[in-house]
């Protein structure tokens, strides 16, 4: 298996991949698009998909620090819908609260100046994610 993070913004969605052995999760790339048109990017999704032989999609899911689900979450949760509509792929969702904040310490202590940041602060952020993903299930079979 071969799992593809995502971390989906308003405008951007940040990809990371993980490795064959699901063991290290690498930022990968940041799609851009137009302010909530996520279908945009599914011609570029499916290059990535048959190119790094994805089998999976783990997409965060920002939840609310009282775990509740806000407008981000159902942002996340219409583009899942998105996803399985066109992919025949599973899309395991993963609590992403404050992987943004985590990447930006990351990006900080790296001493990467704010333009940079930007660039790739989404696909660090999905890293995240997808990192948490791949220790959650190593913990389970473990």
């Amino acid at each position: 298996m071969r799992y593809l993070g995502l971390d989906l913004g308003t405008k951007t969605l940040g990809l990371s991949v993980s490795d064959k052995t699901n063991t290290i999760a690498s930022p990968y790339k940041t799609l851009h698009f137009k302010e909530n048109e996520y279908t945009s990017v599914l011609q570029e999704l499916k290059k990535i998909v048959e190119e790094k032989e994805i089998t999976a999609f783990v997409l965060g899911l920002p939840k609310n620090m009282n775990n509740s689900l806000g407008f981000a979450s159902e942002r996340s949760l219409n583009f899942k819908k998105i996803l399985e509509e066109n992919f025949s792929l599973p899309v395991y969702l993963v609590d992403e609260r404050l992987s943004t904040i985590e990447a930006e310490k990351i990006l900080l202590s790296s001493d990467k100046k704010r333009q940079k940041r930007k660039k790739v602060i989404d696909n660090v952020a999905s890293s995240i994610i997808l990192d948490t993903f791949l220790k959650g299930r190593k913990n389970k079979n473990e």
